[in-house]
């Protein structure tokens, strides 16, 4: 008996997960999956462990080459990434190699949309400032010494990209009284008039609209730098920008000097580029700023709802199904 029960646990797929998941998330994988926790390193003893497993689910801290498959070697099925952006994953080398990438565009767009909100709040009415000015224990700052904050009742808010977050935080943003324009080319003016978002031919006419801009766009070629000395030049005196996507889209050194030049009266950021951003990076430390640590879908209920999104679509693809949201999905054409 003993050795059947060690025959099917031969038969069981391995599956790699960057950290403990919640029951609810387990209990997908383990019928028929061993689950092994613990973190992607770049050591040749993790690299012996990991040509043992069928399926890897990583978050956005980290990176997968070609090179690493390679090491990891042929067993590997499925790489399952928790959240949207997979630029991190070497798609062109997993697809070379039969391998499926797997992600979970639903499961951070609550949370990465709220604090998109909060740190536009937080930004438009001085929190930050004040908060760290407070902390000096040197009294209250006069108030003519600080900056006025922007109401958001009225004030106009331009979204690049109105995709899944895009469109959250929009309808957040119309509940506090803000006037919400986009740009977004895949978006169908009927879709912008079901939203009450004014659709804007262009970039630069949202930019040159808008107090507040907030960008909400994948991290493709076409995006790179996005948000660069031309594009910071368009916008408003005084306007404030956020960025919760990923920081390749912006020029941090072009958004540094429309910081200092006071053309930007602030701007707030939970991504950078690189991450984790360089110790002296000086927008880590600018008082016009706000800076998290890439934690905008970091809450309870989105990294369970994630967590159990993709040991879905990860038990989907061990178990020969097309996983609803597969990222390379010409390598299913070819099995």
């Amino acid at each position: 008996m003993s050795e059947q029960n060690s025959a099917l646990n031969e038969e069981r797929f391995r599956v790699f997960t960057f950290t403990n998941f919640g029951e609810s998330a387990r209990t997908i994988l383990e019928p028929f999956a061993e689950i092994i926790a613990g973190t992607v390193e770049d050591t040749p003893e993790w690299y012996v462990q990991a040509r043992t497993f069928d399926a890897i689910i990583i978050n956005a801290l980290s990176y997968i080459t070609g090179e690493a498959l390679d090491r990891i070697g042929p067993r590997l099925k499925v790489i399952g990434r928790t959240g949207i952006g997979v630029d991190r994953v070497d798609l062109a080398a997993a697809s070379a190699r039969g391998i499926l990438v797997v992600n979970t565009p639903d499961g951070p767009t609550e949370s990465t949309a709220e604090h998109a909100i909060a740190l536009l709040l937080s930004l438009t009415k001085g929190v930050a400032v004040s908060d760290r000015l407070t902390h000096t224990g040197q009294g209250f700052t006069p108030q003519v010494q600080l900056p006025q904050g922007l109401e958001a009742l009225g004030a106009t808010l331009g979204l690049i990209g109105l995709g899944r977050i895009g469109t959250r935080v929009a309808a957040i943003a119309r509940i506090l009284g803000m006037q919400v324009l986009a740009f977004d080319p895949f978006v169908t003016p009927e879709r912008a008039r079901l939203l009450e978002v004014e659709l804007m031919p262009d970039l630069p006419d949202l930019l040159r609209k808008a107090q507040v801009v907030s960008i909400h766009c994948p991290a493709i070629p076409e995006t790179f730098h996005l948000i660069n000395r031309e594009t910071l030049a368009l916008m408003q005196t005084g306007a404030f920008f956020i960025n919760v996507s990923r920081g390749m889209l912006v020029d941090e050194a072009a958004l540094l000097e429309a910081l200092d030049s006071g053309h930007l009266a602030g701007a707030a950021l939970d991504v950078y580029n690189p991450e984790p951003p360089a110790p002296d990076n000086p927008l880590l430390t600018h008082p016009k700023t706000i800076c998290t640590s890439h934690i905008g879908s970091y809450t309870r209920a989105s990294n369970l709802r994630m967590q159990e999104m993709i040991c879905r679509e990860v038990a989907a693809a061990l178990q020969g199904q097309r996983p609803p949201n597969l990222v390379n999905k010409e390598v299913w054409k070819d099995k």
